[in-house]
């Protein structure tokens, strides 16, 4: 046994945008529980320097959390030139969905594109599926 496995996985704070893409939206249309589709959705991604602050290398699985929601979803760099280390990107999905807080400050209108959440290595951990969210 050694020392490190007593030690928490690093945890960042991280606001999180969401978007739409044409090609998770393509697989939605084919089949909204195929694996296709959660490949192209259960995804965050990161700026180079938080996917190093979490310890964790591209296509590593990560739990994403806060008081609404918590998933596990793949991490990807965002490929984007410009540094926005603590901005992460996911796809408008049923993942992104959970964790979009319930309050809409009398609009009606949830947060879908501006919210916060923390996220850390789950160290090899299976991304959560669909029908675990639903």
């Amino acid at each position: 046994m050694g020392f490190g496995q007593f030690l928490a996985a690093p945890e960042i704070k991280l606001k999180i945008v969401t978007y739409r893409d044409v090609f998770q939206n393509a697989a939605q249309e084919s089949s909204r529980f195929g694996e296709e589709y959660e490949k192209l959705s259960a995804i965050i991604k990161l700026d180079p320097r938080d996917i190093s602050r979490l310890s964790i290398t591209e296509n590593d699985t990560v739990i994403v959390k806060n008081s609404y929601g918590r998933v596990v979803v793949t991490a990807q760099r965002s490929g984007y030139e410009d540094a926005h280390p603590g901005i992460a990107y996911m796809v408008n999905s049923p993942w992104s969905n959970a964790l979009v807080p319930d309050k809409t400050s009398g609009t009606g209108v949830p947060k879908f594109k501006d919210f916060e959440a923390t996220a850390q290595s789950s160290k090899g951990g299976k991304v959560t599926g669909i029908r675990e969210i639903f």
